[in-house]
C-alpha cells in the first residue's frame, strides 16, 4: 500500500510490513473490548444482547483482518460477506443497546428487536455505506428510549432513572464515551489515520456499552453456574410445568 510512480516502484509513502501488521493487530485486538460488555450483559441476563455483541466483535475482528493492504491479510470467507456482517453487527449492536435501556416490556423489546433486525438487513442490502442506515436506527431508538423514560417517570412522579448513582457512575460515562467515539468517527478519521482512530472507536463504543446497559430486573439473582446447572443438562429453569406432563 501507498507504491506510486508509473510502474508503481516508488515506495517513498508505502507502508512497511511492521506498519502493515501494527494496523491489523490494532484493528482486530481492539475488537476484544467487547469482552467486558459481553460479561456484563450475561451478569445482568440480558442474553440476547450479549449474542449481539459476540456477533460483532467476532465479525469486526476478521473483516478487518481481511480488509488490509499487503501481507497482513487473513479471510476466513467472501470479503463481501464479512463487510456486510460487521456493518449489520454494528447497527444492530447500537440498536438492541438503546432499546435494552429503554426497559420496555419483554414482549415489546424482543418484538422491536427483530423487526428493527430485519429492517436494518434491508436498508444494509440496498446501500451498505448510506449514513441513514445507521443515524436512522439510532435516531428511532432513541426517540422510543425517550418516550419510555418520560412515560416511567411521569408515571412514578419522579426523574426516570431516579438514582443519581445510576447517573453519576454509569449513564453520564458511558454517553460521554458514545459522544466521544461518535465525533472520532465522524470528523477525525482518515485514510491516513485510520487504523488507530478506527481502533479507538471501536474501544471506545465498546467501553460505553458496558456503562449504559441497565441493573437486571430486581427479582434475577446474580448469574451463578452452579446455581443454573442443578440439573447437569438444563442452563435456563423453566418456571412452568410442561403441557400434559402432569397425568
Amino acid at each position: 500500500m501507498g507504491w506510486g510512480g508509473w510502474s508503481c516502484t516508488d515506495d517513498t509513502k508505502a507502508q512497511t510490513v511492521g506498519t502493515q501488521n501494527l494496523a491489523t493487530l490494532l484493528l482486530t485486538l481492539s475488537n476484544l473490548m467487547f469482552l467486558p460488555a459481553i460479561a456484563v450483559a450475561v451478569y445482568r441476563f440480558y442474553l440476547v444482547e450479549a449474542s449481539v455483541y459476540t456477533y460483532t466483535m467476532f465479525f469486526s475482528t476478521f473483516y478487518h483482518a481481511c480488509d488490509q493492504p499487503g501481507v497482513a491479510v487473513l479471510c476466513i470467507m467472501d470479503y463481501d460477506t464479512l463487510q456486510y456482517c460487521d456493518f449489520l453487527g454494528s447497527v444492530v449492536a447500537i440498536w438492541v443497546t438503546i432499546l435494552c435501556m429503554a426497559r420496555l416490556k419483554k414482549i415489546l423489546k424482543y418484538v422491536l428487536f427483530i423487526l428493527g433486525t430485519l429492517l436494518i438487513a434491508m436498508s444494509l442490502q440496498l446501500d451498505r455505506r448510506g449514513v441513514w442506515n445507521m443515524m436512522g436506527p439510532c435516531l428511532f431508538a432513541l426517540f422510543i428510549m425517550v418516550t419510555a423514560w418520560v412515560h416511567h417517570g411521569a408515571k412514578r412522579r419522579h426523574c426516570y432513572p431516579s438514582s443519581w448513582k445510576r447517573w453519576v457512575f454509569y449513564l453520564l460515562p458511558g454517553i460521554t464515551l458514545a459522544f466521544i467515539a461518535i465525533s472520532v468517527y465522524a470528523f477525525m478519521e482518515t485514510n491516513e489515520n485510520y487504523y488507530y482512530t478506527h481502533s479507538i472507536w471501536h474501544v471506545l463504543v465498546a467501553c460505553s456499552v458496558a456503562f449504559l446497559l441497565p441493573p437486571r430486573d430486581k427479582h434475577k439473582k446474580p448469574w451463578a453456574w452452579p446455581q443454573k446447572l442443578t440439573c447437569r443438562y438444563q442452563i435456563c429453569q423453566n418456571d412452568r410445568e410442561e403441557l400434559y406432563a402432569v397425568t
